[in-house]
C-alpha cells in the first residue's frame, strides 16, 4: 500500500523508474497512433499560473475548462523543491485561441494548499473543491494542515477583463481526527445543495472517511457518512466518488480487500433509514485483476463501471458489470505501463458509442527514460477490445498525464500532464492539452 506522497515522489524522481513491461491481454494492439490532432493549450510556468497539475479538468456548459495545480501561485509553500501552494485556473476559447486565466492562488496555512482533485461546478457557475493540506491539524510529515473544502466565485464587482481573479472561502477545515483528513477527491452535489466527498486519512480507524457537508446557519456542518475500517471493507479512498442515478455513490479504496488487506476494493455507499451502508463490489486479489485502484471508477450509459489499477506486468483496465445479483469484474487490457510503479492513476471515460479513453503515466515513445505516457482508446469488438494509441508524450509537450480526462460534446478530449512542457519547476511544470478527432 502506498500513499499519494509516495506516488508523487515516484513521478518526480526519475532515478527510481524501473524497466517497461508491456504485456497485452485480451486486446488487439494498434501498431501506430491513430490520426488525431493534438494541441498544447497551456504550458505552466510555475509562477502565477501554477505548476504541476495532478488534477484533471472540468468542462462547463459553455465549453470552458477549469482545473487546479498542485504547486505554483505564490511562494508561501515549499515542498520537495517545488514552490507555491497551488492555483485554480480557467481556459476559455475566444475565436480560435484559448485564453488562460489564473482564478485563485491558495495561500497555505488556514486557507489550504496543494489541491489534488478536479474542481466541481455548481449550478450557479461557481467552483467547489478540496485541498489536500492546509487548514487545521497535522496529517502529513513536513506539511501543515489536514486539508480543506473551498468555494471559489467571481468578484462581486463586474470585471471588464478576462483575466480577473475570483474570491475564495473555506467551507470546512479537516482536523485529521474522526472527521477525516487529507482529501484527494472532488466533490459531488445533491439536489439539496449538500456536498459529498472522501478523505484519504482520518476517521476512527485512520483509513479515511466519506463525508457530507450541509449548509447550516450561514456556515457548513460536516457529517461522516462512512468510516473506512480496513480489512475487507477497504481503506484509503483516493479517487473521486460518482453517483449512479439511484442515489448510490461508487468509488475505490487503495487498500483493504485481498492481499492481506493491501490490494484495494471497489465499493458502493447506499443511503438507508439507518444511515449509509457500504457494499464491496469487488475485492482485488493482486492476480489478473491487479491491485491498488487509486483513481475511482467511471460509468457508461448502460451502468457498467470502469476503472484502472496496477499489476506486476503494468496497468490494467477493468470493467464491472451487474448480473444475477452480483458484480463481476473483467480485465479488458493489461500491461499498459511500468511495473510495479503506478502505471494508471484514473479510470477511463466512455463516449456515446461505448469507446473508452484513458492515459498511462509511463510508456510511449522517446523523450523520457521509460516513456512520458500515452493517451489511448479502447474500442469494443466482437472478440474483445482494440487498443489504439492516440498520442505519445515526448516531454516537450508534457510528461505523466496523471489527472482524469474530460470530453466535450464534440468528443474532443482534454487533459493535463504533471510534468514536462516548460517552466521553472524541477522537472518542468506540466501542460494542458487537447485531442480532437
Amino acid at each position: 500500500m502506498t500513499n499519494s506522497a509516495q506516488y508523487r515522489s515516484w513521478i518526480l524522481e526519475p532515478n527510481v523508474w524501473l524497466a517497461i513491461a508491456v504485456v497485452a491481454m485480451a486486446m488487439t494492439l494498434a501498431q501506430s497512433a491513430q490520426t488525431q490532432s493534438f494541441t498544447v493549450l497551456h504550458y505552466f510556468t510555475g509562477g502565477a499560473d501554477g505548476g504541476n497539475p495532478i488534477a484533471g479538468l472540468t468542462i462547463d456548459s459553455a465549453g470552458n475548462l477549469y482545473g487546479a495545480t498542485n504547486y505554483g501561485g505564490n511562494s508561501n509553500c515549499y515542498s520537495g523543491g517545488y514552490s507555491g501552494c497551488g492555483t485554480a485556473f480557467k481556459l476559455s476559447l475566444h475565436g480560435s485561441s484559448w485564453v488562460f486565466t489564473p482564478l485563485y492562488a491558495f495561500q497555505g496555512g488556514s486557507d489550504g494548499a496543494y489541491p489534488l482533485a478536479d474542481l466541481s461546478i455548481a449550478t450557479d457557475g461557481t467552483l467547489y473543491g478540496t485541498t489536500s493540506a492546509g487548514g487545521m491539524g497535522h496529517c502529513s510529515a513536513g506539511i501543515s494542515g489536514c486539508g480543506t473544502v473551498f468555494h471559489l466565485r467571481p468578484a462581486p464587482n463586474r470585471c471588464k477583463s478576462v483575466m480577473c481573479s475570483w474570491n475564495g472561502s473555506v467551507l470546512y477545515r479537516f482536523t485529521g481526527g474522526n472527521d477525516g483528513g487529507n482529501p484527494q477527491s472532488s466533490l459531488l452535489f445533491d439536489n439539496a445543495g449538500d456536498l459529498y466527498g472522501t478523505t484519504y486519512q482520518g476517521g476512527p480507524s485512520g483509513g479515511g472517511v466519506a463525508f457530507e457537508l450541509t449548509p447550516s446557519q450561514g456556515g457548513w456542518t460536516e457529517s461522516v457518512i462512512h468510516a473506512f475500517a480496513g480489512g475487507g471493507n477497504g481503506s484509503f479512498p483516493q479517487g473521486n466518488l460518482i453517483a449512479d442515478g439511484n442515489g448510490n455513490f461508487d468509488g475505490t479504496t487503495e487498500a483493504g480487500g485481498g492481499c492481506g488487506g493491501q490490494c484495494g476494493t471497489v465499493f458502493q455507499l447506499t443511503p438507508s433509514n439507518s444511515g449509509w451502508q457500504e457494499s464491496v463490489l469487488h475485492s482485488f486479489q493482486g492476480g489478473n485483476d491487479g491491485y491498488e485502484p487509486v483513481g475511482g471508477v467511471s460509468m457508461d450509459a448502460a451502468g457498467n463501471l470502469y476503472g484502472s489499477d496496477n499489476a506486476n506486468s503494468g496497468g490494467i483496465v477493468f470493467q464491472l458489470t451487474f448480473s444475477s445479483g452480483s458484480w463481476n469484474l473483467t480485465p479488458l487490457v493489461s500491461g499498459l505501463g511500468l511495473a510495479p510503479l503506478p502505471a494508471m492513476t484514473n479510470p477511463p471515460i466512455a463516449d456515446a458509442a461505448g469507446n473508452l479513453y484513458g492515459t498511462t503515466v509511463f510508456g510511449g515513445g522517446a523523450g523520457c527514460p521509460y516513456g512520458c505516457g500515452v493517451v489511448f482508446k479502447l474500442s469494443p469488438t466482437g472478440s474483445g477490445w482494440t487498443y489504439t494509441v492516440l498520442h505519445e508524450f515526448d516531454y516537450s509537450d508534457g510528461q505523466a498525464p496523471w489527472g482524469r480526462l474530460a470530453m466535450d460534446s464534440h468528443d474532443n478530449l482534454y487533459g493535463t500532464t504533471l510534468q514536462g512542457g516548460s517552466g521553472n519547476c524541477p522537472a518542468l511544470c506540466g501542460t494542458v492539452w487537447e485531442i480532437t478527432p
